[in-house]
C-alpha cells in the first residue's frame, strides 16, 4: 500500500510533526509511506526520519533560494494543488484543515482521503463545505474527536466518520528514567501559550524548600527573552537551566524524575506521552485541553486544578512527589504502564485497521 502524509512543513520542531514521523517508520515496515512537506525552511529536517520513508518537498523557502511568480502563500498553495492532482496513492493523510481542503477539492476520486486533526479549525465554513468528500476524520483526543462530530454534523454532505487514535511514540524500547536524580524537566515551544512562566514562578518556591532540586527547559522560541530575565528576577540562576533544542526529548525526560507541564493547551501532547513512555510522572494544570486527556491523576501523574494560574498549588504538587520517592516511582511505573497504548506499532495497527475499513 502506498500511503502519503502531507505536512505544512516536515522540516520543523513541532508535537505533530514528531508524531507524523514516527508513525510513518512504523508504517514502512510494511508499506511504502512518502512524507511531503509543502514547505522547506531548513537543510535538514529537525526529527530525523526513517530512510525507508521518502521525504519530499514543493516549496523551498530556504534563505537565499529564489523562486518565480507566483510569491507567497499562493505560491505554496498552486504546487500543492497541483501536486495533488496527479497523487499517486492509496492513502492520503492531512494534517491541517486548509491541507484537508485542498485534499477533498483536488486529490483523485480513487485515493483513500483522511484528515489527521488536533484542534477545532479557526474557520469552519470551508470545513462543513468539502469535507464531506473526506473518507475520514482522524483526532488524536477525546476532546477533539467531540469537537469534530459536533462541527461536522449538518455539513453540505454526509459527515465523514470520526475516528480516534492516538499519537505514537517513538520505536521501543525507551530509554527509562532511573529516578534518582533530582530534575524536573520541561520540554516544547517557549510561546505564551505553553505558560512556562508559571513554572518558573512555581519552581521558585520549590527552589526556596528544596535548592537541591534543580529545573531543565527544553526547546526554544520567542519567549526566551523574557523568561531568561524572569529566572533572573527571581533569582534562580543556579537552578534553572536552558538546555536547547534536541530531537531527543524522550531520551532527556528519562534523566529526569519528574515532567512539568503549564500550557494553557495541549492539543497534541507529545511532551506528555514521550514523558509517560520514559516511566516520568507528569505533573500538569488540568483543563479542558490539557494534560488531563493523558494522565490520570494517582496512576501516572498529578493534575492541579486550572484556577487562574495558581502557581503555588502547582509548586506544592511538585513538592508532593519531591518529597515522596516511594510515590513518585509508584507513579512512574504508571507512567510507564500507560505508555503502552502510545506505542508506534500499536498506533499503526489502529491506523491499518481504519483503512482496511473505510476502503
Amino acid at each position: 500500500m502506498r500511503i502519503c502524509v502531507v505536512l505544512p512543513s516536515a522540516y520543523g520542531m513541532r508535537g505533530d510533526v514528531r508524531s507524523v514521523v514516527n508513525l510513518a517508520a512504523e508504517l514502512a515496515e510494511r508499506h511504502e509511506v512518502e512524507i511531503l512537506s509543502v514547505k522547506r525552511h531548513r537543510e535538514r529536517p529537525f526529527f530525523p526520519v526513517d530512510s525507508r520513508v521518502e521525504l519530499r518537498w514543493l516549496v523551498d523557502v530556504r534563505p537565499g533560494v529564489r523562486h518565480l511568480l507566483p510569491r507567497g502563500e499562493m505560491r505554496a498553495e498552486v504546487a500543492l494543488w497541483r501536486r495533488l492532482r496527479v497523487l499517486r496513492a492509496d492513502v492520503l493523510i492531512t494534517t491541517r484543515p486548509a491541507l484537508g481542503v485542498q485534499a477533498a477539492r483536488h486529490a483523485p476520486r480513487e485515493v483513500l482521503k483522511l484528515a489527521r486533526e488536533w484542534v477545532r479549525p479557526p474557520s469552519p465554513a470551508p470545513i462543513k463545505r468539502f469535507y464531506p468528500r473526506l473518507d475520514g476524520v482522524v483526532t488524536a483526543t477525546e476532546t477533539a474527536t467531540e469537537e469534530w462530530t459536533r462541527l461536522l454534523d449538518g455539513g453540505a454532505g454526509p459527515s465523514p466518520a470520526v475516528r480516534l487514535v492516538p499519537d505514537a511514540l517513538p520505536a521501543a524500547p525507551w530509554p527509562r528514567s532511573r529516578m534518582d536524580n533530582r530534575i524536573v524537566a520541561a520540554g516544547g515551544r517557549w510561546v505564551p501559550v505553553k505558560g512556562y512562566d508559571r513554572l518558573l514562578r512555581a519552581f521558585a518556591v520549590v527552589a526556596d524548600k528544596r535548592p537541591d532540586w534543580r529545573l531543565r527547559l527544553y526547546g526554544g522560541g520567542s519567549e526566551e527573552k523574557r523568561l531568561r530575565a524572569l529566572v533572573a528576577t527571581l533569582g534562580l540562576h543556579n537552578h534553572v537551566y536552558f538546555m536547547g533544542t534536541t530531537p531527543d526529548l524522550t531520551g532527556e525526560f528519562a534523566k529526569a524524575s519528574i515532567v512539568a507541564v503549564t500550557s494553557q493547551a495541549e492539543a497534541l501532547g507529545m511532551t506528555v506521552i514521550e514523558a509517560l513512555g520514559c516511566g516520568v510522572p507528569v505533573v500538569g494544570f488540568d483543563g479542558p485541553r490539557g494534560p488531563g486527556q493523558f494522565v490520570t491523576p494517582g496512576r501516572n501523574g498529578l493534575l492541579v486544578p486550572e484556577d487562574e494560574g495558581d502557581v503555588e498549588a502547582f509548586a506544592a504538587a511538585l513538592l508532593s512527589l519531591i518529597d515522596d520517592e516511594r510515590r513518585r516511582r509508584a507513579l512512574g511505573a504508571g507512567a510507564l504502564a500507560s505508555a503502552a497504548g502510545y506505542a508506534a506499532p500499536a498506533v499503526a495497527e489502529r491506523w491499518e485497521e481504519l483503512f482496511a475499513t473505510l476502503r
